[in-house]
């Protein structure tokens, strides 16, 4: 699939950011975004990873640009940047075992895009093409056409929704939680010492 081909380029997610930091483990992460895409019918396609080692711990960059083909002239693309600064390997109690994570912070943002090629379903006449551009923006939108934006903004709410799942999965471990008797035990001891 060549993007470049595409004449009309339709961005209808802007950077939409999910911002996380603590422990993970990378490898989970990345396992679940490929799930997601592949349950969501798409093709995976990575465009550039970058990694550097910094006193501060690793930094690795990728951008993923999935896609979806959903007709002969029109494709559904999810542009997915994901940023993980100052990683470090830790070793953590999760689920009462002792496991290695990685502990960082992460970025991931998402645009998505509709890609459509009226042209070359037009037969490249000019004028039926024009035509077709001004119906389908001012007058009326083919419903077929007129889904491509809610399936795309659905299909990367979904892929969002999973990652956050996983994200908050460790959030929740890493905090700990208190019991209601420990509070109350404590305020008595403090309690006991100022009378």
């Amino acid at each position: 699939m060549e993007i470049e081909t595409y004449y009309e380029k339709n961005l209808i997610i802007d950077g939409r950011a999910l911002e996380y930091k603590g422990i993970f483990k990378a490898g989970q992460l990345f396992q679940v975004i490929n799930q997601a895409l592949k349950e969501r019918g798409y093709t995976k396609r990575e465009k550039r990873t970058d990694e550097l080692v910094t006193p501060e711990g690793k930094r690795t960059f990728i951008e993923l640009r999935p896609f979806k083909e959903v007709s002969n002239y029109g494709v559904l693309m999810i542009k997915i940047k994901i940023l993980l600064d100052k990683v470090t390997e830790v070793v953590e109690e999760h689920q009462g075992h002792k496991q290695k994570f990685d502990r960082g912070d992460i970025e991931i943002v998402f645009d998505a895009w509709v890609l459509t090629d009226y042209e070359s379903r037009w037969t490249l006449k000019p004028l039926v093409y024009f035509m077709k551009g001004m119906i389908n923006k001012f007058i009326y939108r083919f419903p077929f056409e007129a889904g491509f934006p809610r399936t795309l903004t659905g299909d990367t709410a979904y892929i969002y929704g999973q990652i956050k799942r996983l994200l908050h999965s460790y959030a929740r471990d890493e905090r700990k939680i208190v019991k209601e008797e420990e509070i109350v035990k404590k305020v008595k001891e403090e309690i006991g010492k100022q009378g």
